[in-house]
């Protein structure tokens, strides 16, 4: 069985989506509707844009997004998941890529939740850190232990955790994971505290776009960061998606799941290949590929 799984923040790099929009017209046409859609010209900052320019939470996230579905737009009849999972952002692009939003709504969403998330980012000091070479659990107690808001964010693999929360609170979380052993705790340069308590203003914005969009049945099971499992409801997905700016994105439970249900190969659908590199770490035996048209 093939798991379609679509990459989150980090996988963009300037240049990303220009070979599909010279080569293919159906891509040259989504990108210009989705430069209307945004209101400004998404294509110039992604083909030829500073990394600084792409690196702003407003960009990145509808840059990713748009290169992972038009790529899978492209894919055509070639794209054929029995399942479908997406890291952080990449839950949006795996809805639409799997029919269960639109391009718009999906666009739109994404601009918001981007838009969104900075606006929280702004009313608080706050950060996030890789740990390296810590058993889960571990990481779990130093952020119980640890006083003010740090909690896990992202389980990306054995082994690798993020945490997310308030600057001090990192801060202090890290140097007790350096004394509890692990082999690095660094502070990343991002802007905010994602998939944190941090996050509750902007998931009450995104509520009401969720609430207020259009959702159907999706193609193939989506495994979500929330639950792990496969989900088909269009209401449960969207509370999913709510519920995920909040909560800890669970990748490695999720590709563990994918695989006792009996995904044999990954193929990421998007730039880089973070998700492969991380679907190999949590199991060996998987096959991975990035989508090639």
């Amino acid at each position: 069985m093939n798991a379609y799984i679509f990459p989150g923040q980090g996988a963009q790099f300037v240049g990303m989506g220009l070979d599909l929009y010279e080569a293919h017209p159906i891509a040259q046409e989504l990108f210009e509707d989705a430069n209307d859609i945004l209101g400004f010209s998404i294509t110039d900052i992604m083909f030829e844009g500073t990394a600084e320019e792409l690196k702003q939470t407003k960009v990145t996230q509808p840059a990713i997004f748009l290169h992972s579905v038009i790529l899978s737009k492209v894919l055509g009849d070639d794209f054929k998941p029995d399942m479908v999972a997406g890291h952080s952002l990449g839950e949006f692009s795996a809805l639409v890529a799997n029919s269960t939003l639109n391009f718009e709504d999906g666009l739109k969403l994404v601009s918001q939740r981007a838009l969104a998330m900075q606006k929280a980012c702004e009313l608080k000091p706050s950060t996030m850190a890789a740990v390296l070479g810590l058993d889960d659990s571990v990481v779990e107690q130093i952020c119980q232990e640890t006083e003010g808001i740090v909690v896990p964010a992202n389980y990306n693999c054995p082994g690798q955790l993020v945490i997310s929360g308030e600057v001090e609170a990192v801060n202090a979380a890290c140097e007790k994971m350096k004394e509890a052993g692990a082999r690095r705790a660094l502070v990343l340069p991002v802007g905010g505290a994602f998939h944190s308590p941090l996050m509750e203003p902007a998931r009450e914005e995104l509520a009401a776009a969720i609430e207020a969009t259009a959702f159907n049945e999706p193609n193939a099971p989506i495994y979500q960061n929330v639950t792990t499992t496969a989900v088909t409801d269009p209401s449960e997905i969207k509370q999913n998606l709510i519920s995920q700016l909040t909560a800890p994105v669970k990748w490695t439970q999720s590709v563990q799941q994918m695989v006792k249900d009996g995904a044999q190969s990954f193929v990421e659908v998007g730039p880089g290949k973070v998700l492969q590199g991380l679907v190999r770490k949590i199991e060996a035996s998987a096959e991975t590929f990035s989508a090639s048209v």
